[in-house]
């Protein structure tokens, strides 16, 4: 519920009714509610992190880099070892996590619309209320895939300045091949438009990246994070690929000196040890596959996901969120009746999650 605002508070009318974003924070034996990744860092990644942050610190009297540029050009190389390109510091640009990234976009382009397709990721129509963009809501299929047709003309009725695609889709898991992101990269080209593709599970997915696309769609904007598959959550390091006209654009809104050196210096040692960082890819892919195979045999029907959480049925979404907290797991009601979101956690994690769950449902494991 939004809180009961003071009337000497000259607080925006049109912010008035809403609530500030956030999944619980509580204590429980397996939180397996925000896509975390499980798996902290090694003890040599510690030490490295722990030796840059002693030599930066010795300069903290002085502003950072204003434009990131060693860390945007590292970005750039890690994004080209991944997909085989060609990316430069110019096409790369970094921020405070992806959230601070998609305010930027919609600080500099959001002089009309912003088009999404519900459900997906709460936070882009949020932040397109907080920053006065007007937004519209796509609808998916009934399998939470979009419609490419209908969407393109929704494009075409609407004309979006920005329209938002997450893939793979939070809370689903459902991707987008690329033909189809290139359809609707024209769709949005042809009425003056970004397509903005919110990658944050991206390393989870065996989809190519739309990066991949850049080149022929100065249009397209890819957003990407170290949170996720990185499990460099508490860094908050987001960051972007597009047309270097782009990357001018987000530094017309950027706030001054908006990325620490502290922030700069960590995500370039996580760079550094990416091969290392990337492993526990393959390790929660292989657990998600196993998840999905218990969930069935308890009953449930899974979403197929490309990231590191599933999406799946419950007979009463708020009774089964309540009952597994009870028992020390914590996963995440996204709002959709019927459904819960789990993240996928370490093999001890996942196996107290289905053994609560069972209990939930009355069942037994």
């Amino acid at each position: 519920m939004s809180p009961k605002w003071p009337e000497w508070l000259p607080l925006r009318e049109d912010l008035r009714a809403l609530s500030p974003y956030g999944a619980p924070q509580v204590d429980s034996l397996a939180r397996l509610n925000t896509n975390e990744n499980p798996y902290p860092p090694s003890p040599a990644l510690v030490e490295a992190i722990t030796k840059r942050v002693e030599e930066v610190s010795k300069s903290l009297n002085r502003y950072p880099d204003r434009d990131a540029l060693h860390l945007r050009a590292g970005l750039a190389q890690f994004l080209n070892e991944r997909s085989h390109l060609s990316l430069n510091a110019e096409q790369i640009w970094a921020a405070n996590g992806s959230n601070e990234i998609i305010q930027s976009l919609l600080l500099a382009f959001g002089r009309g619309k912003a088009l999404g397709f519900t459900p997906s990721y709460s936070m882009h129509p949020l932040i397109a209320k907080v920053t006065g963009t007007p937004w519209v809501s796509g609808m998916r299929r009934d399998d939470f895939s979009v419609d490419i047709a209908l969407a393109c003309e929704q494009i075409t009725s609407e004309r979006p300045a920005l329209t938002f695609l997450t893939t793979p889709n939070n809370p689903t898991g459902t991707s987008i091949p690329l033909p189809e992101i290139m359809t609707l990269a024209q769709a949005t080209r042809t009425v003056g438009g970004l397509l903005i593709i919110d990658e944050a599970y991206a390393e989870f997915s065996a989809e190519p990246s739309a990066i991949t696309l850049l080149a022929a769609s100065p249009n397209l904007v890819v957003i990407r994070t170290m949170s996720k598959a990185f499990a460099f959550a508490g860094v908050r390091l987001g960051y972007l690929a597009a047309d270097p006209m782009v990357v001018d654009a987000m530094q017309l809104v950027r706030l001054p000196y908006h990325l620490s050196a502290l922030t700069q210096a960590v995500a370039m040692v996580a760079l550094d040890f990416r091969d290392e960082l990337l492993e526990s890819v393959e390790k929660l892919i292989q657990a998600r596959e196993r998840m999905v195979k218990g969930l069935q045999e308890l009953g449930a029907n899974v979403i197929p996901s490309s990231a590191n959480f599933l999406l799946f049925t419950v007979p009463s979404s708020h009774e089964v969120w309540r009952s597994l907290l009870d028992q020390g797991v914590l996963v995440r009601d996204v709002g959709l009746s019927g459904y819960l979101r789990v993240t996928i956690g370490t093999e001890e994690e996942n196996e107290r999650f289905l053994n609560a769950l069972s209990t939930s449902l009355g069942g037994s494991k």
